[in-house]
């Protein structure tokens, strides 16, 4: 019982020998496949079609293939091939006749790894090597920084600020699988990377996007892996030193940016990076060692005020990232081999107080956000007779604290002046979010080859156990205001930015007290069951058939049932023919299934409580058949967070949660959630793809797909106490009210409570919300790429043009309707969606060590999403429901009257990069590179495009698209600039 996921540590390397003139595979030519680095040396003879097989081969660069000639044709060998994880490439090696009366003695077809035409199977990918990643320019030496260089992936905008920065196929970046090595490197609460792996340790980074092997899964969106770097027989490392000074030399903007974590900055923003990383041999052609540290310090200003107390001061704060990459690497015997690799990293991001304007939020109410990772994993590599296999295991950790408090068990404090404003924050944060996940992965993989057929199967399993620490603050929040003359005092003693709690004098007037019910530390197991097969069938020379079938169970699918979804079977299907010497054709179709969010299941715990009043609303929905006649009350309810406010305490004395307990029963609330009594079925894809690839030099490869994907069981929200549908007139306007809305609810709300068989209780929702999976989205691509390796020239450059389309009736796991439960009137484009995307990297080389490099991304407009205008109607909430959130977290607020879902684009985003480096000689192989990045190079001021927060895009804009009306909250980088020295031996 082992998790599915993609083999990395052994791979496979088919090679077919032709003739040079006849272009017919050549039986009985011995070929010897070499890698100095690690002392390998493997010799195959082809058999009747011309093929030969190295097989478990370690991901490491410099594999060279060998023909020493015979008394028919001559010698050749190979430019050098890298292999990386999840990949088992062919190559063809066309060698010259002795009778040939051609001049030529070698002639390599192909054997680039970056410009080569897949033969194998309709894979769609896209990949980076470490030499490219190196030239490309990009800020901190952040990989996902780079993926948007390739087709298919996009700069994101997600829901909060840490949400992944990439989008796969305009899919939400929260669904993307990540991988290192092939093995899991997802943070599971919400998504993303568990351990952010900077390009130091990076060898080769891949995205899968379409018709990838039943191998991958637990995605129905893309797969992007790293494939990490391993010691050789000779020492090689790297030393470097990279800034970015920041504002003093960047171009200027208003608008604030983003760091490295997603988070805003602003004035006085620098960055300071270092590290090191250094691979060798333990013991020659055993033991090979490789060892990566990365530490990068973020410095950035806010600016506290509060003018009434006479405070107007900086406010210096800091993040700091680092990361910690070892691996070892050994040769038990030439079938047996072992890789041991950890990831440790530490990542702090400091919300010091005040704000990137202004705020009166004080340091001692100020915390830290904690994203701390570690990766342990074994992988063992052998051969059991004919069949080769695969034994690996991973232990990973993972804890986010999202508000490290300055002064943890303090409550928080909001001071009013006499005028009821807020002219302070202090003590604590005011809340608490701290998840911890602790998992294991194994993997059992077999691969066996059969004449004409190489097959493969694998059992896979991961076990992650989630514990979260949330909702209000134990220690109490307070509300409090101050007389003019307690102000005129607390003023006089001049604090500045050192005000706390026992500042204040001990009878202020506390006007709102509340307390978190239950600080207590739950969660539950989420295990993942996963098998597949599958059969590569060489059917001839020219045709090659995949045939998959892959099977996952998730158990976190039960939610509120007692069974879970089991139905998730995966057939994959490709085929790849070969129409020339020199172009072919691949296609396919698969299906695709991924996990359920392990938030999914963590928010309707939290915001749950097992209330008889609120046990007495589920039952109801019962009766009125809302829910199924079978639900489970007790299965599907749960005691969660709820903070209890209490009125006539005084200061710093407010009872204790343990004494208010029997508030729990009777706490009205605006929306609680349930676990869904039916369960949750997995979310998968249909995806088809067919694509025509052309080797039109030696050196240049042209390839062409066009991509469908069919997203089902798409999660969503839907209100089991939805109020009735509210048609709004655009000629018209008639603004329902809350009340009037609260009374076609299924369940009435009047007065915060809601009669249930002729019972008035105030222990119910006015929204209650479950987990469903009827969404749905549709993408269509054409993606045209040319890509030329430098090969004799002085140059390379890869172009790629997407022309896509993707439309959805759901974003997220939290997006909603915007009226009752319709669904039909939420259809519409993506918020990452994209017609046009246009990206090219070229890369000159004038001189011997220096490298020009020039990055576009040219993007048409992302999609506006056109809320009610608050100035002509006095809110946003036009059909009265409380759904339509203020800030449009969700970009699913109520539409401005007469706008569907998103018909409105912004301007096309145009954005150059340059970097230029040169690395200097020293002694033997040392040398010294200086480097410069300029990104927006012409200073272009965005409004779509870059990486973005939905609370801070300008994707939410008031009025109808007819009006013109434009509010800019935002704009990309301005002209930036990165300077760095590194080492290399």
């Amino acid at each position: 019982m082992l998790l599915m996921c993609i083999t990395a540590f052994s791979q496979d390397l088919t090679v077919t020998v032709t003739d040079f003139s006849t272009f017919q595979g050549l039986p009985e030519i011995k070929v010897t496949l070499i890698n100095s680095s690690r002392n390998i040396s493997m010799e195959q003879t082809t058999d009747a079609s011309g093929k030969i097989t190295f097989k478990s081969l370690p991901t490491i660069n410099g594999y060279v293939v060998k023909f020493e000639g015979n008394d028919q044709y001559e010698s050749a060998e190979s430019s050098v091939i890298n292999i990386r994880s999840n990949e088992n490439p062919s190559v063809v090696l066309s060698i010259l006749s002795k009778n040939d009366d051609n001049t030529l003695d070698t002639v390599v077809i192909n054997s680039q790894t970056s410009n080569r035409i897949n033969r194998r199977d309709a894979e769609v990918s896209f990949e980076l090597e470490a030499a490219e990643i190196q030239e490309i320019p990009v800020e901190g030496r952040d990989i996902t920084r780079v993926l948007y260089r390739l087709p298919n992936v996009t700069q994101a905008t997600g829901f909060f600020p840490e949400a992944p920065n990439v989008s796969v196929n305009g899919a939400n970046p929260l669904f993307t699988s990540y991988t290192i090595d092939g093995m899991d490197n997802n943070e599971r609460f919400l998504g993303g990377q568990r351990f952010a792996i900077p390009s130091g340790f990076v060898n080769d980074i891949t995205v899968f996007t379409n018709n990838y092997s039943a191998e991958q899964g637990l995605t129905e969106n893309g797969v992007i892996d790293v494939t990490t770097k391993s010691g050789t027989n000779k020492l090689t490392g790297e030393a470097f030193f990279i800034t970015r000074p920041g504002p003093s030399i960047d171009g200027t903007s208003q608008f604030a940016q983003r760091d490295l974590s997603g988070n805003q900055v602003k004035d006085g923003f620098a960055r300071y990076q270092a590290g090191v990383g250094v691979g060798g041999a333990l013991v020659k052609d055993k033991t090979f060692y490789y060892l990566n540290i990365e530490h990068t310090t973020d410095v950035k200003d806010n600016l506290l005020t509060s003018p009434q107390l006479g405070v107007a001061e900086t406010v210096e704060g800091t993040n700091t990232f680092n990361y910690l990459s070892a691996k070892i690497d050994h040769k038990w015997s030439d079938s047996f081999r072992s890789s041991l690799r950890a990831n440790v990293g530490f990542v702090d991001i400091e919300r010091q107080g005040g704000g990137l304007d202004g705020g009166a939020l004080f340091p001692s109410a100020g915390d830290t956000q904690e994203r701390n990772s570690i990766n342990i994993a074994l992988k063992n590599s052998y051969n059991i007779g004919d069949v080769f296999a695969e034994s690996n295991i991973q232990y990973s950790r993972f804890r986010w604290n999202y508000s490290q408090a300055n002064n943890f068990g303090s409550p928080q404090v909001t001071v009013r002046n006499p005028a009821d404003e807020t002219i302070a924050i202090i003590g604590n944060p005011g809340y608490i979010f701290d998840a911890l996940e602790n998992t294991v992965q194994f993997q059992q993989k077999f691969k066996y080859y059969l004449d004409n057929h190489s097959l493969k199967a694998g059992l896979n399993y991961i076990r992650g156990d989630h514990e979260l620490l949330g909702g209000g603050n134990p220690s109490g929040n307070y509300t409090v205001d101050l007389t003019q003359a307690q102000l005129d005092a607390l003023r006089a003693r001049n604090l500045g930015g050192a005000l706390n709690i026992n500042d204040l004098p001990s009878d202020v007037e506390v006007t709102n007290y509340g307390v978190e019910l239950r600080p207590a530390q739950y969660g539950t197991d989420q295990s993942i069951y996963s098998v597949y097969a599958e059969d590569l069938w060489s059917v001839s020379d020219r045709l090659n058939v995949t045939l998959g079938l892959r099977y996952d169970y998730d158990n976190l699918s039960k939610g509120g049932s007692d069974e879970g979804d089991k139905n998730n079977f995966a057939p994959r299907l490709n085929l790849n023919y070969k129409l020339t010497e020199k172009s072919s054709l691949r296609g396919g179709y698969a299906v695709s299934y991924g996990k359920i969010p392990y938030a999914v299941y963590s928010d309707a715990l939290q915001q749950n409580t097992t209330s008889e009043d609120y046990q007495a609303q589920i039952q109801e929905f019962v009766d009125l058949g809302i829910l199924p006649s079978d639900t489970n009350i007790d299965r599907v309810t749960f005691d969660g967070n709820l903070t209890a406010n209490v009125a006539g305490v005084s200061y710093l004395n407010g009872p204790t949660a343990a004494s208010l307990q029997d508030q729990r029963e009777g706490v009205f609330s605006n929306e609680r959630r349930i676990l869904n009594p039916n369960g949750y079925d997995n979310p998968y894809s249909h995806q088809f793809a067919i694509g025509y690839q052309v080797q039109v030099e030696e050196d240049k490869l042209f390839f062409v797909d066009l991509i469908h994907n069919r997203g089902e069981d798409l999660l969503r929200l839907r209100n089991l106490n939805a109020a009735a549908e509210y048609t709004v007139d655009p000629d018209n306007v008639v603004v329902r009210t809350q009340a009037e809305a609260d009374a076609t609810r299924p369940i009435p709300i009047s007065n915060n409570s809601a009669v249930i068989d002729g019972q008035t209780r105030t222990g119910v929702a006015r929204s209650v919300v479950i987990t469903e999976n009827g969404g749905k989205s549709r993408y269509y691509a054409a993606s045209f790429n040319l890509q030329k390796s430098r090969g004799e020239d002085n140059y390379s450059y890869r172009v790629n043009y997407t022309l896509a389309s993707l439309k959805n009736d759901t974003e997220d796991i939290n997006f909603r309707a915007q009226d009752g439960n319709n669904y039909g009137d939420e259809y519409g484009a993506s918020i990452n969606d994209r017609r046009h995307n246009i990206n090219s990297i070229f890369n000159y080389y004038p001189l011997e060590g220096t490298t020009i490099t020039l990055a576009n991304i040219l993007q048409s407009g992302q999609p506006i999403n056109r809320i009610p205008d608050a100035l002509l109607y006095g809110t946003t909430d036009l059909n009265g429901d409380g759904s339509g959130f203020g800030d449009a977290y969700q970009g699913n607020s109520d539409r401005s009257p007469g706008e569907a879902r998103n018909n409105d684009r912004l301007p096309w985003s145009v954005n150059f990069d340059l970097g230029v480096q040169h690395q200097f000689k020293l002694k033997g192989d040392k040398k010294l590179e200086l480097r410069a990045d300029v990104f927006n190079v012409f200073n272009v001021e965005n409004l779509s495009g870059y990486s973005n927060n939905a609370t801070q895009s300008n994707q939410i804009q008031a009025g109808p698209a007819s009006s013109g009306r434009f509010v800019q909250r935002n704009a990309g980088p301005p002209r930036q600039f990165q300077f760095g020295v590194r080492y290399l031996f």
